[in-house]
């Protein structure tokens, strides 16, 4: 089944990103290098993605606040659609440390029951993470369709 759900990942990601290449025009930050400003952070291998309002809506990107898990220490909780798979198995999720702004930030899963996902590790309870448009997020990360 995890192959499947990379598999769709991927597809989604090569099919969706023109949509965020088609995104320019809007007169905020990303707008001067096109729908999404891609910056590497130092000492890194992740990036900072900065989208466009227009891309933003186009993409219909949308946040939800991670959860405490409770009753259950300090695990927290995320929507299943808020995961990002890579092929070599590792998990992760696109965090929003400022409204249009997105980080990739590494998750351990505990478990996963239906659309929720219960973390033993990953962001704290309040940060934002992506649900809608973690794909075409990855997209821009990677390169995909430049």
């Amino acid at each position: 089944m995890k192959s499947r759900n990379r598999l769709a990942l991927v597809l989604l990601a090569i099919v969706a990103l023109p949509l965020l290449s088609a995104c320019g025009g809007s007169s905020d930050t990303a707008s001067e290098s096109g729908p999404a400003l891609v910056e590497p952070i130092d000492g890194t291998d992740l990036s900072r993605i900065t989208v466009t309002a227009k891309a933003a809506e186009r993409l219909d990107l949308q946040t939800t606040a991670v959860r405490s898990a409770a009753g259950e220490g300090k695990q927290t909780v995320i929507p299943y659609a808020a995961v990002l798979y890579q092929p070599n198995g590792e998990t992760w999720t696109y965090v929003s440390p400022k409204p249009l702004t997105f980080v990739r930030e590494r998750i351990v899963i505990d478990r996963i029951d239906g659309d929720r996902v219960v973390l033993s590790k990953g962001p704290a309870p309040g940060t934002k993470v992506a649900t809608v448009g973690v794909a075409e997020l990855f997209g821009a990360e990677s390169g995909i369709g430049q």
